[in-house]
């Protein structure tokens, strides 16, 4: 058994595609890596192992998640450690390249690795003079680098050039020192899938293409043509995260609200978002509703899909977990939660519905297909013919979509969010694919379409 066996707990977010950890220290105490605002399976994790949280540190200004270091400060009294460069507002402990902490028996020794965001830093973990592992958050990562596009796009080669160097540098570590990402698979501030989050130096050196470019001009190259689009909160919430979050004094609420309510905050320019499951809302919604059903990716594509200053009302369904609901839209700083109203009060009073045809495979022969996944996965596989249009830019062009089209994504869950989005901007006659195009081709017979 290993230091990471016995001591390190993984905690991962599915939906983010995110790994946070908490270490324990041995003696009652906990350290706290890039905990998120949702700090619900850390507390646990602790619990289990009766440790209280004594230090979190962040590797960086997180821009797809608020940072929990403000709120582990607040209720367990943790030190915080972070980048001086980051100039964060609240109170922490700034530490710079080199820069080393005493956890009482480990050490945390601060690494500048610059390149996903300026202020970067890796910590390494050390039990004596002995080189535990790397919390490296999104410079070096399990396949890749993180992206370096978002400080703005006219700096992307920039950082991709310090992102070199900061791989360069911790691969020069020894081959088996074990490397902690917080960026993984799922997340949109990296690029590959995979399963796997943790790997090692060793690992990385052999199997990592990035790290097997020829000279720095050929990285930059690699690392900025994998990188696809992103979701829009991603440029708001580094700058939430530097003035630190709002702490959070009580457990989040999410009050019952009348039809009648409802109807009033759509007067006054609340968005209504569906969160049941994707038949449901098919078989009948609110007009307007926009559909985006409660699973791990539901914070990814609210934050994407809702202005930030625009309050919500979450149609429900009985028994859905209104605290899941609640804390993912916290966890990215989507906090004007007007209330919820379960479905079935809105039928029982009579309220108007639309509905949206749910088709298999076997049906959607004759009828447009439109894409709404990300370019990379329209490009490796579609439906031949499908028109392309990723989710994240479908409302701003609508007008683009075909007639009566068959929407369709992986599974079934964000091409019913872009009907929604059609229908709410005045598209008739639309379908779902249930499914994906690999039910298609399996259903048919027939191949999928590759596109550069």
């Amino acid at each position: 058994m290993g230091f990471a066996d016995d001591h390190l707990i993984p905690l991962v977010d599915t939906g983010l595609g995110n790994s946070a950890y908490l270490v324990d220290l041995g003696d009652g105490r906990a350290l706290a890596v890039d905990a998120s605002r949702d700090l619900r399976v850390l507390r646990a994790a602790a619990a289990r192992r009766g440790l209280k949280v004594a230090y979190a540190i962040d590797t960086h200004l997180h821009a797809d998640f608020l940072s929990g270091a403000v709120q582990l400060a607040h209720d367990d009294g943790a030190t915080v450690y972070a980048s001086t460069a980051g100039r964060r507002a609240f109170p922490h402990h700034g530490l710079g390249d080199g820069d080393e902490r005493d956890l009482g028996g480990l050490t945390l020794r601060a690494l500048a690795t610059p390149g996903h965001t300026d202020e970067h830093l890796s910590f390494l973990l050390l039990d004596g003079s002995r080189e535990l592992g790397v919390f490296t958050g999104g410079s070096l990562i399990v396949g890749s680098a993180a992206r370096t596009d978002l400080l703005g796009a006219d700096r992307a080669e920039e950082l991709a050039r310090a992102q070199y160097h900061s791989l360069k540098r911790l691969a020069e570590l020894p081959d088996e020192v074990a490397v902690w990402p917080t960026h993984g698979a799922g997340s949109f501030c990296s690029a590959p899938p995979g399963s796997e989050r943790t790997t090692t130096i060793g690992t990385q050196r052999r199997a990592n293409p990035l790290l097997a470019a020829d000279d720095e001009d050929t990285f930059v190259q690699q690392l900025l043509s994998s990188l696809g689009s992103y979701p829009a909160y991603f440029d708001r919430l580094g700058e939430l995260n530097r003035r630190g979050p709002a702490v959070l004094t009580s457990a989040p609420a999410l009050p019952a609200l009348a039809p009648a309510e409802v109807r009033t905050l759509l007067g006054n320019g609340a968005h209504l978002v569906d969160v049941r499951p994707v038949a449901d809302f098919a078989a009948g919604h609110i007009p307007g509703a926009i559909s985006i059903a409660l699973r791990a990716q539901f914070a990814t594509w609210l934050g994407w899909l809702l202005p930030a200053d625009t309050s919500a009302v979450f149609i429900t369904a009985p028994g859905q977990d209104l605290a899941e609901l609640t804390w993912q839209a916290l966890k990215i700083g989507y906090e004007r939660l007007a209330g919820h109203l379960d479905m079935t009060t809105w039928t029982a009073e009579g309220g108007e519905r639309e509905t949206i045809e749910l088709l298999t495979a076997d049906r959607i022969t004759a009828r447009p297909v439109l894409d709404i996944r990300q370019h990379s996965e329209h490009a490796a596989g579609h439906i031949p013919g499908a028109i392309g249009i990723e989710l994240g830019e479908l409302a701003a062009r609508a007008g683009e979509a075909p007639a009566r089209a068959v929407v369709a994504c992986a599974h079934g869950e964000r091409a019913m969010t872009g009907a929604s989005l059609l229908q709410r901007a005045g598209h008739h006659g639309l379908a779902v694919l249930a499914g994906g195009p690999d039910d298609w081709a399996e259903t048919t017979g027939r191949p999928l379409q590759e596109s550069p």
